[in-house]
């Protein structure tokens, strides 16, 4: 897209640091963002303590990770510094909160104090609730149920992901921090560039464990243990999770048909983005999941792109072995890319952020 132009590849490479971090090692990915950006944390971790926030809007297509980023800043700078909130979490929390009498009336008095608008807060929440086709939510019941949600978090510098939703949206977002009384601060928009064949193959080979719930992949994100079901000639995924006794993860029902359940979110998505990076006077930053192949030895490390798992099964001994290489695919323009784990993109996101506020 021509607003990508704007934003050149860069490098998460650093002279002198010659180790490899094990990336899905908590304590290792501690010390992998203080040799990659150990300057620049210190630099927002100052601006935290001056009191300084700012909200910056995650613009990313489904499943672009925008909650695993925002988790990364949130390990990094505390869950005090940090907030994220998702749009779609903020809606699905209304049902819980109808649930609880004391929980209706909080929400109730909220929204009849701070919403203004055609509908009344209790048609809304009817509308909301029971997917009232023939009542359209506005955007300023949405944006009081987000506002609410802002007022809760206190002085956080905030992630927003889910807003704006739609191209009638944008707007109302460039003023949306005028709407809060205290938040002073700057706003930001982050793009995501994520090439839609590693969205289509998180979901094609997304596992998920009928016990806890817990989403893995079996090409992008494996188990320990791994298992091979000798009458459909199919490796499955474990759950790693003690407490589940090995259970086996399977596939959610559609998740086999890919990003083609998901076409038309895509391309609004495109086009929201597209609008957004179009505006003037408006900060912005763009993040990207994938290098392409010819530049990764130049511009990133080896153990910062993602490994694709692929499975081996002895017949003899009746077990599997999982092997990795790197994961490579053709991203939108045909280019063939090595997707990056969320690590590096975030080292990104940290330094796009110093830039855009002048730190």
């Amino acid at each position: 897209m021509r607003y990508m132009e704007e934003f050149p590849l860069s490098s998460t490479r650093v002279e002198g640091v010659a180790k490899k971090f094990n990336l899905s090692d908590i304590n290792e990915r501690k010390e992998y963002f203080e040799a990659k950006v150990g300057g620049e944390i210190a630099k927002l971790k100052k601006y935290f303590e001056e009191g300084k926030t700012f909200i910056v809007y995650f613009l990313g297509k489904k499943n672009a990770g925008k909650g695993t980023y925002t988790k990364l800043l949130m390990e990094i700078f505390g869950k005090d510094r940090i907030g994220h909130i998702s749009v779609g979490d903020v809606v699905r929390d209304v049902h819980a909160a109808m649930e609880n009498e004391d929980e209706k009336k909080k929400l109730l008095e909220y929204l009849h104090k701070n919403y203004r608008g055609y509908i009344t807060p209790e048609e809304g929440i009817e509308a909301l609730l029971n997917r009232d086709t023939k009542t359209l939510l506005p955007d300023e019941f949405i944006m009081a149920l987000v506002k609410r949600e802002i007022d809760k978090m206190g002085k956080k510098a905030i992630f927003l992901d889910g807003f704006p939703r739609n191209l009638d949206q944008v707007s109302y977002s460039l003023f949306f921090k005028e709407l809060i009384d205290y938040r002073q601060d700057p706003d930001i928009f982050v793009a995501i560039d994520i090439p839609e064949a590693v969205i289509d193959e998180r979901m094609k080979y997304r596992a998920v464990c009928p016990i806890c719930h817990t989403p893995r992949n079996l090409k992008l994100f494996a188990t320990k243990e791994v298992g091979y079901d000798e009458d459909k000639k199919e490796f499955f995924l474990k759950c790693d999770n003690p407490e589940c006794a090995n259970a086996r993860m399977s596939a959610k029902e559609g998740d086999n048909l890919g990003i083609e359940t998901i076409r038309d979110r895509l391309e609004m998505d495109d086009k929201l983005i597209a609008k957004v990076f179009s505006l003037h006077g408006v900060p912005k930053a763009l993040i990207r999941n994938a290098v392409p192949v010819e530049k990764a030895k130049e511009l990133t490390d080896e153990y910062e792109i993602t490994p694709e798992y692929y499975y081996e099964y002895d017949e003899v001994s009746k077990t599997v072995r999982t092997l990795e290489r790197p994961y490579s695919v053709k991203d939108d323009e045909g280019v063939e890319v090595f997707s990056l784990l969320a690590p590096p993109v975030a080292v990104s996101l940290v330094r796009q952020l110093i830039k855009v506020l002048g730190l």
